[in-house]
């Protein structure tokens, strides 16, 4: 899609389904990409793409299922976030997980931590993650689940 004479195409953007999962200590669960995926070996919440004809609800679903074997009962919106980086614009819609079954485990071989809030800054992330990073230290903080 053109926006006007001599102007460049807007890029497509990719709608992205990302879970934010937070445990009783109020540590958040974060995954590594894969080096041979795009910003491979950055670490990130996890979720996924939405396919065609997909809503986010049903992406989260799958992609939990898929990653670490969680079946998604209850979820809430946290934020939406939109990036553009030089290859698409990615339209992130955030989720707090608030009930889910099973326990986490890594089933695409990809690394996974539970990670304390105030460790965050120790892990590189993708640059369309840095609001969720914030908000996730704010709701953390605002319940007392952070450690002193």
């Amino acid at each position: 899609m053109m926006t006007g004479p001599g102007s460049t195409p807007r890029p497509k953007t990719l709608p992205v389904a990302v879970a934010v999962l937070v445990n009783g200590r109020g540590e958040v669960l974060l995954t590594r990409r894969r080096p041979e995926q795009v910003q491979g070996g950055l670490w990130e919440f996890p979720g996924g793409k939405c396919e065609a004809g997909e809503d986010v609800d049903a992406a989260l679903r799958r992609e939990l299922r898929e990653e670490l074997g969680l079946e998604v009962e209850a979820h809430e919106a946290l934020l939406s976030v939109t990036h553009d980086y030089p290859e698409r614009r990615v339209q992130l819609h955030v989720r707090r997980v608030t009930a889910y079954r099973g326990a986490a485990r890594p089933r695409e071989g990809q690394p996974m931590r539970w990670v304390a809030v105030g460790e965050l800054d120790r892990y590189a992330f993708p640059a369309a993650n840095e609001p969720i990073v914030q908000r996730v230290r704010e709701w953390v903080a605002a319940r007392g689940l952070a450690p002193d």
